[in-house]
């Protein structure tokens, strides 16, 4: 079963607001079994929105209409729906009856553009909107259903959770679809491709798609399948990623299972620190507090995280964090030498188990030949030792601050994971 997800309004596409309610309806989809497999942006006009129809028709046996239900001259939907159709519109007492609680209920009258909501194709299934006036519409053309809802993101949620997915699963049989993500970190794309290339080859054999979805500093990579038997869908799944274990362990940092919410490196981490009841400082520099403010945003934070410097100014890392001042002059702030003092001297300032510093050049200016824009050093420093490691990022300062905080948080999980075998 296939759906095509329309969204109409001159408003997303002149990039005045996000449209976060296709997003939204993918996920609750493909979770029931229903594929995804076009989403479109339509302007306010007939002409395109009947093309768009048409076109959605070929392609998809479900197509979601968010958008342009409302009360005013600009909200064309309903009318082009009903004109789509062929069917006339006419007033519906039991949505009259709903938008006339609705104004009462708020100690309002109702007007006579509000009473208009009311109208609906003869001969569409009504879908009642409990939390605002516009009802939705379902109808039929051919083999194609559409279904059609306020763009407003709750009233369409609503609908999709009370009315719609329920409607949906009790007349259709559908399949189940499985998705799996691997996250890495320290590879770049086209190295873990080639790396794991021969297994994504063999993958056809097992009726699993692969997705590689790269971001600054890791890569996602997501496996796909679908059928009749969900059980059988994740352990076909999970036996895939234990064959890619073997391959890429070392750069795998967790999972994540489609609809729930994806396990960030520093949310790992806290829990790593939390369960051995260890606590962590920063010194940061390049990054200005970025790796901070990620351990901080998460709840509890305060378990764990004692506190951090950013000792952006040479002089603020000699007098807060005692960095010999001679390195300045010779090796310089980006070296091992600098940021192991750093990571050494705020782990013993914060009386923490385990500390991160970092140093480098975030860019785009300040680079020279034997540091260009991008060089990074991190150390993390625990009670016995330190150790430290030098990256090479790209040119662009805020990918740079991210993949930094990356690395960075990743290379603490690495020596948390050593100390715990």
């Amino acid at each position: 079963m296939k759906a095509e997800l329309l969204t109409i309004g001159d408003e997303i596409l002149i990039g005045q607001i996000v449209n976060t309610n296709s997003v939204w309806m993918a996920q609750q989809l493909n979770q029931m079994g229903v594929q995804v497999c076009h989403m479109a942006s339509v302007a306010d006009d007939e002409t395109a929105i009947v093309d768009a129809f048409d076109a959605a028709a070929k392609r998809a046996d479900f197509v979601f209409i968010t958008g342009g239900l409302g009360p005013t001259k600009d909200d064309i939907t309903k009318k082009t729906f009903a004109n789509y159709f062929d069917a006339p519109l006419e007033e519906n007492q039991q949505i009259l009856d709903d938008v006339q609680s609705f104004f009462t209920a708020r100690g309002r009258d109702m007007g006579r553009l509000n009473r208009m909501q009311a109208l609906v194709p003869k001969g569409c299934v009504v879908i009642r909107n409990s939390v605002g006036t516009a009802p939705g519409m379902w109808m039929q053309k051919g083999k194609t259903v559409y279904v059609s809802m306020p763009g407003v993101p709750y009233e369409m949620k609503e609908m999709m959770l009370k009315t719609i997915l329920p409607k949906i699963k009790e007349e259709y049989a559908l399949p189940f679809i499985y998705h799996k993500t691997v996250l890495t970190n320290g590879i770049a794309e086209s190295t873990l491709s080639e790396l794991i290339s021969d297994w994504e080859d063999a993958l056809v054999h097992s009726n699993i798609k692969l997705a590689y979805l790269p971001q600054p500093g890791m890569v996602r990579l997501r496996l796909s399948t679908q059928g009749s038997d969900f059980d059988q869908l994740k352990k076909a799944v999970a036996k895939e990623i234990e064959k890619l274990q073997v391959i890429i362990q070392k750069y795998i940092f967790g999972y994540e299972e489609y609809g729930e919410e994806s396990p960030s490196l520093e949310k790992i981490v806290s829990d790593l620190l939390r369960a051995r009841k260890a606590t962590l400082s920063i010194a940061e520099s390049c990054t200005g507090g970025y790796v901070s403010s990620l351990f901080t945003a998460i709840s509890g934070a305060s378990d764990v995280f004692k506190g951090s410097v950013v000792p952006y100014a040479n002089i603020i890392k000699h007098s807060l964090l005692e960095v010999d001042k001679a390195l300045f002059d010779t090796v310089g702030v980006v070296s091992r030498e600098c940021v192991e003092q750093l990571a050494q001297n705020v782990l013993k300032k914060f009386d923490s188990d385990y500390a991160i510093s970092i140093s480098g050049i975030a860019g785009p200016n300040g680079g020279t030949a034997e540091k260009p824009v991008g060089t990074v050093w991190v150390a993390v420093a625990t009670r016995k030792d330190v150790r430290a490691i030098k990256f090479q990022f790209g040119d662009n300062r805020q990918r740079n601050i991210v993949m930094t905080a990356n690395a960075a948080i990743n290379m603490l999980r690495k020596v948390i994971l050593k100390e715990m075998e």
